[in-house]
């Protein structure tokens, strides 16, 4: 399952990914994820949680791309990612190399409390 939702007073984007995640749902949620981080303002933050991922077909390493374009478009300043296990990182930091040109600040939490205090929440 993925989740996006924004926070526009906190200029925030989160995204969720939980259970098995296919490469469909990440397709899905692409134009959620447009019309999300476009409400927010250049400098916006995302935070991105695999707390609850048990696996990611490596078939969803071109969506992720697509929607790391998608938000270094539309602005983003900082990720914050938490990943709890790094088994269950399938690459983000080599993703984020080829799909981030603008070089987004990102941070890599263990645990969403560590990450609320990088955020400031």
């Amino acid at each position: 399952m993925v989740l996006a939702t924004a926070n526009k007073l906190k200029n925030l984007l989160y995204l969720s990914y939980s259970g098995q995640v296919r490469p469909e749902e990440l397709a899905r949620n692409e134009p959620d994820l447009e019309a999300l981080a476009g409400e927010l303002t250049p400098g916006f933050r995302v935070l991105v949680d695999l707390t609850n991922l048990d696996s990611m077909e490596l078939d969803c390493l071109k969506g992720l791309g697509r929607l790391m374009e998608l938000v270094d478009k539309s602005g983003v300043g900082l990720i914050v990612r938490v990943i709890p296990d790094s088994s269950r990182d399938i690459g983000f930091n080599i993703l984020t190399i080829f799909h981030h040109p603008r070089r987004p600040q990102v941070i890599t939490c263990k645990s969403m409390a560590e990450a609320g205090k990088r955020l400031g929440l």
